[in-house]
């Protein structure tokens, strides 16, 4: 029975801005019920969507690294990889070339972890994040 908390634990982290717009809209319909005053039903509504989960938000986002010049997160470290993308950005090696290219680094890469047991997971996201390089690099 430990997942169950677990998962508890991870759905407050992280969906807690949904849970509060649910108890928020609750305490909305309550609130007339309770009150016996029609418009507390949209003031609270108000209050709670439009005022307090915009500042719980705000003051909940975490904030980035100092250190971090604005670089994708999800950017890959290979010096090869890296080299590639800036000379595809640059206009120095056509679309195709950097596909050609790239095929060939990512079957040096899926040789150089196929004793790993996860190599093609790891082929896959490398793949999807190139995929997304490209189209940003192509806007």
């Amino acid at each position: 029975m430990t997942g169950l908390p677990r998962r508890i634990a991870w759905n407050v982290r992280h969906r807690w801005r949904r849970m509060f717009a649910v108890l928020v809209v609750g305490a909305g319909v309550a609130a007339p019920l309770v009150t016996g005053l029609w418009w507390s039903l949209p003031l609270v509504w108000f209050f709670g969507l439009f005022v307090a989960l915009p500042v719980l938000h705000t003051l909940t986002k975490p904030l980035p690294d100092e250190g971090d010049e604005g670089g994708d997160a999800d950017a890959p470290d290979d010096p090869a990889l890296r080299a590639l993308r800036e000379r595809y950005a640059r206009g120095e090696i056509d679309e195709r070339e950097f596909e050609r290219k790239l095929d060939r680094l990512l079957e040096t890469e899926d040789a150089e972890t196929a004793d790993r047991g996860d190599a093609d997971d790891i082929a896959e996201r490398v793949r999807d994040g190139l995929r997304r390089e490209v189209e940003r690099v192509r806007e």
